[in-house]
């Protein structure tokens, strides 16, 4: 039975924060920005010294902001420029308003507590506001809007998962709330095994509950979803820039066991010209499943092999798990052991699973010296020429049995086994979804210590906050069409949660992908942000050449696509490292007033440009497109359609239905079998009739020295009117200076009568194209026609 706050007896206001005495429980809210509300709830009375375990910035951090108290029949109202709080006192609830004052993130019962034999959970009410729709949540399956689901986040291995199942691997308590009014976001700063009641239980009601700790949770206002994710990603952190050569196509499988293997795969994408940056080690690699080791036998000269794959363009990403092997001649173990690095019971023994290795102890990356230990050890991967580092089973997981008998059914750590720094130790139970969080950023220091170059890490679990470290991908998903149309939302919703580097694996982990399945997922593989093919060791091959000359193409064709439009590709990441946009959208980012959009599951925007709606359903060639409002071209016929519209898309098994939205500038480079096969020498612009602006962002790719200002922009605007149409280049701006090439302009949507004003150019009627060639010299043009 939960405890709820009863009136407010005195209030009291300290800087930024507003203190409210509830006859023992006391409710703190902080004004952080204008948007960005913290509610914190202490029912014993004295807020947790604690330190918040995934935000970013401490709240001290942030500026003085301009906060207006008034008193009114019983109510207190906290306003700032942006929106207001109103509290009601008898009893205390909580309900913001925005600045035409319409209600949102209401409560309804109020913030409540409830303690069992030393046990505290926490819980929070709230009204769900007609038309109110609700995204993100991190790794979900189903459908894009979550609304009437119940939502657990706790990291689970859940391997074989599907449609419904829930919880998976990544535990991410942040959501984002739609009605075309507007929109905001929540984050529940809670870590322990928590949930989200989305209206299942009450209808009308959702609610947050977490099983310890405090009540504490962010409300991010917008009013626009772009608003939400740029106050996430202020409180949260977003992705740092990753090379170039990881937004390549990876390619991984359980396992290449061996060096000739590898060789010949390699050498295998090269013969066909199927662009790939990367190949994945799975657990094979290593010498008994003992981290940070190579087996001899199967890799006996991993130096040589890299270095020689690194001169065909290929980089090399190496599987790390979480738990150590217990072997006194292992050399990690034995350090481990001698500096106290694992987790230990209440007892004082070391917490030991059986995981890939059997008998296994586990590092607790909670510890700030355990993730500097860790890192170091990386070293010897490094040293062999690894790129970077994939981290697996770190949800934890651990297995009933050992591998070597079978291994049982996945389980965890015990919850009341302690961890934590000193003068924080707590219990595992608390800090279960941070392991995979804090085994990435671990391995994110320790190569950005040891390398040049910018880290890539990629891991199965993880908390929010965890794009500051590493790319994810969404686990063991199936070679079935119901999961290749379960990826569309999965990575939109993480998306929304502040991660955008996240991919599927392309074919589906577990299972024989037939060539149909598989040409369809590679095409939109082949815009997930990051693009990875993975199968599992009992699956027959997956590569993109094992279905037939027909698959292979089509393969080759999206992959091309893919490495031509790095350009664009780029300048996204560098637009969420700045504010944490996502790269993939759903469509109502982009049109957050049309409702028409805010079910839509299975239609993708790649920026703010590109509408991409991919097949999931085998034998279909024809699938319903939506398209919002204005002018749309299609990418294959060069048709122009007028939006809004319900859209019949040809869609041949050659053919993913992709459209431009009018006014798009998309930058592109020539084909290039990996990304650094040589400097483009040549920048092309495809620009679409209509108002619209991008920026192009370019460095070196590959080092830090963005952070010290090595780049430059481009800003490109199209202004079309009804008797015109402009075309401005910016002068390039910025410290860095890409090697010499021309500049290719391609104008779509050309009547005639406007490339006759251009004699110069070259003019293709049937696809009404005009082309103009001119040297990028970085000082701008015009051009009017």
């Amino acid at each position: 039975m939960y405890n709820q706050l009863n009136a407010i007896q005195s209030h009291q206001r300290a800087g930024n924060t507003l203190f409210l005495d509830c006859g023992g429980p006391r409710v703190a809210i902080t004004a952080l920005t204008e948007k960005i509300i913290r509610v914190r709830l202490a029912p014993q009375g004295s807020f947790n010294a604690r330190r918040s375990w995934a935000i970013t910035p401490p709240d001290e951090s942030f500026p003085p902001v301009p906060l207006e108290l008034t008193e009114k029949n019983g109510r207190l109202v906290l306003s700032t420029a942006a929106l207001s709080i109103q509290i009601n006192c008898a009893p205390c609830r909580i309900t913001f308003h925005d600045l035409e004052g319409r209600p949102f993130c209401a409560d309804t019962d109020g913030l409540g507590w409830s303690a069992v034999e030393g046990f505290q959970g926490v819980t929070c009410a709230k009204r769900i506001e007609p038309g109110e729709n609700f995204y993100g949540f991190g790794e979900r399956t189903g459908r894009l809007n979550q609304l009437g689901q119940r939502l657990t986040n706790w990291a689970t291995d859940h391997h074989r998962y599907g449609p419904g199942d829930d919880p998976l691997y990544i535990a991410i308590p942040v959501c984002l709330a739609l009605r075309p009014q507007g929109a905001y976001g929540v984050f529940l700063n809670n870590t322990w095994h928590s949930c989200f009641d989305l209206g299942a239980f009450r209808p009308g009601t959702w609610t947050m509950e977490a099983e310890g700790g405090e009540l504490d949770y962010y409300v991010i206002y917008g009013p626009t979803p772009a608003e939400v994710l740029a106050g996430f990603g202020q409180i949260l952190g977003t992705t740092p820039l990753p090379p170039l050569w990881a937004l390549g196509y990876h390619q991984s499988r359980w396992s290449y066991g061996s060096e000739a293997q590898v060789r010949e795969l390699a050498a295998e994408f090269r013969r066909r010209r199927i662009p790939c940056d990367v190949i994945h080690l799975d657990i094979d690699y290593m010498d008994g499943y003992r981290d940070f080791t190579w087996n001899a036998e199967r890799f006996p000269d991993p130096p040589g092999m890299i270095a020689d794959l690194k001169q065909a363009g290929f980089r090399l990403v190496a599987i790390v798990d979480s738990g150590v092997k217990i072997d006194p001649a292992y050399e990690v173990y034995r350090d481990g052991l001698e500096r106290h690095m694992f987790i230990q019971c209440a007892n004082g023994e070391i917490f030991h699973g059986f995981v890939w290795p059997d008998d296994s102890v586990f590092p607790d990356y909670t510890r700030p010296e355990v993730r500097q230990w860790w890192g170091e050890k990386q070293q010897r991967l490094i040293d062999a020429g690894i790129s970077g580092i994939w981290n697996d089973m770190n949800e934890p997981t651990v297995f009933t049995l050992p591998f070597s008998q079978g291994g049982g059914q996945q389980k965890t750590i015990d919850p009341d086994t302690p961890q934590g720094p000193e003068g924080e130790r707590t219990f595992h139970a608390e800090v279960h979804n941070l392991y995979g969080s804090g085994m990435a950023q671990a391995s994110y220091e320790g190569l950005r210590r040891h390398t040049q170059t910018r880290p890539f890490v990629l891991t199965r679990s993880g908390y929010a906050g965890i794009q500051r470290w590493s790319a994810c991908w969404m686990g063991d998903n199936m070679a079935r069409w119901d999961h290749l149309e379960m990826a569309i939302p999965q990575l939109l919703n993480m998306g929304l949660s502040g991660v955008p580097f996240v991919g599927t694996d392309i074919g589906g982990f577990f299972d024989n992908a037939e060539g149909e399945l598989f040409a369809r997922w590679m095409q939109f593989g082949a815009l997930m942000p990051f693009s990875r093919g993975h199968s599992h060791t009992e699956t027959g091959p997956h590569e993109p050449w094992a279905f037939g000359p027909r698959v292979e193409a089509i393969c080759r064709e999206y992959l091309q696509l893919r490495y031509r439009l790095l350009p664009y590709f780029y300048t996204l990441f560098w637009e969420t490292s700045r504010c944490g946009t996502p790269v993939l959208r759903p469509l109502f980012y982009e049109y957050p007033d049309d409702a028409a959009t805010y079910q839509i599951h299975d239609q993708v925007l790649l920026g703010p440009w590109l509408l991409a709606a991919p097949v999931y359903q085998p034998g279909q060639e024809q699938r319903p497109v939506y398209l919002p409002a204005g002018e749309w071209y299609d990418w294959w016929t060069e048709k122009v359609i007028v939006g809004p519209i319900q859209h019949a898309a040809h869609a041949p098994l050659e053919r993913l239905p992709l459209y431009v939205r009018a006014g798009a500038i998309l930058p592109s480079r020539p084909d290039t079998n990996y990304t650094e096969e040589r400097h483009p020498d040549t920048l092309t612009l495809d620009i679409y009739p209509g108002n619209g602006t991008f920026t192009l962002y370019e460095d070196d790719g590959h080092s830090f020295d963005y952070e010290r200002g090595q780049f430059c922009t481009t800003r490109y605007q199209v202004l079309q009117d009804e008797t015109n149409l402009k075309i401005e280049i910016g002068a390039r701006s910025g410290s860095y200076h890409p090697s010499p090439r021309g500049l290719l302009l391609r104008i779509h949507g050309i009547e005639k009568q406007q490339a006759d004003r251009l004699p110069t150019a070259d003019y293709d009627s049937a696809r009404r194209i005009l082309t103009l060639q001119r040297e990028d010299d970085g000082q701008g043009l015009q051009l009017e026609f």
